[in-house]
């Protein structure tokens, strides 16, 4: 027979014997994290005074004790307040060393484009410190279309490099189609077109960095952001309403880990390719 005590009955640790172990996590920033009682899920914004908040996928907030009653996946953790950051050399949001002291370069010729007031925003966010230090701007186009008469106004050349990066980079898509023809044309040499396969630069931040399973889908002849945020119970109905929404988003966009991959890889192109010692 099973004797759940042991032989011996005064042995240190008796009362732990079956028990379960929780976890113990530090509730640091964006971490996803589930209240066992009542279901509520959101990412950690917040440690104050012994407490956590949650903000979940629709913006709503709530305060929580810190210490257990909490799930990741399914599995019962204990939260703490994060430590306190060791002391070491700093990194940027897109993961790089951050250069102490470092006054922005005078900006090159080259320039890194983008479709959007978005996209420019959230290159930014990420990459801005280390543009800075490379003296690469960035600047945003009102739809790739436009590329060919920015490329006849102020055409590339060795030291005047573009980097394009565009939305729904896919075969058969226009944007491909604009981008083949480029590279073949007589600009194609300095100009490289690169892009992720998104519908809109909103995707290229990832579901756990907003505490969401996945994005929605939206169907077609459905103006995409506005569907994202019909679906998300946000207010979808002017313009205003939609830059509330990506405000909300690129709030919840920390460090690169926050980005896609199909992104992260495009935009390090663009900057290695601007930044050629042949393009100074």
């Amino acid at each position: 027979m099973d004797d759940r005590y042991g032989s011996d009955v005064l042995a240190a640790g008796w009362r732990e014997r079956g028990a379960v172990q929780v976890a113990t996590v530090p509730a640091t920033q964006d971490l996803v994290v589930e209240v066992a009682d009542d279901g509520f899920c959101g990412a950690v914004t917040r440690v104050q005074g012994g407490t956590v908040e949650l903000e979940d996928w629709k913006g709503r907030t709530r305060l929580f004790p810190l210490g257990g009653g909490f799930l990741i996946e399914g599995k019962p953790v204990r939260l703490t307040a994060p430590q306190a950051a060791e002391h070491g050399q700093r990194r940027t949001a897109s993961g790089s060393f951050a250069v102490a002291d470092q006054r922005a370069r005078v900006a090159l010729p080259s320039r890194i484009l983008v479709e959007g007031r978005h996209d420019a925003e959230l290159v930014e966010k990420v990459w801005g410190a280390d543009l800075r230090v490379e003296g690469v701007v960035v600047e945003y186009l009102q739809g790739v279309d436009l590329l060919d008469e920015l490329l006849a106004a102020e055409p590339p050349s060795a030291r005047r490099r573009y980097g394009v990066l565009v939305d729904h980079l896919v075969p058969g898509s226009k944007e491909s189609r604009i981008a083949e023809a480029v590279a073949r044309g007589p600009h194609g040499r300095h100009v490289r077109m690169v892009g992720h396969p998104f519908v809109d630069v909103w995707q290229c931040v990832t579901p756990r960095a907003l505490g969401i399973a996945k994005w929605p889908e939206i169907p077609r002849g459905t103006d995409w952001k506005t569907g994202i945020c019909r679906a998300f119970g946000w207010p979808h109905e002017t313009q205003a309403d939609t830059a509330r929404a990506w405000q909300h988003i690129l709030s919840k966009v920390h460090t690169y880990r926050d980005l896609e991959p199909a992104l992260l890889g495009r935009v390090e192109e663009l900057i290695d390719f601007v930044t050629e010692p042949a393009a100074r």
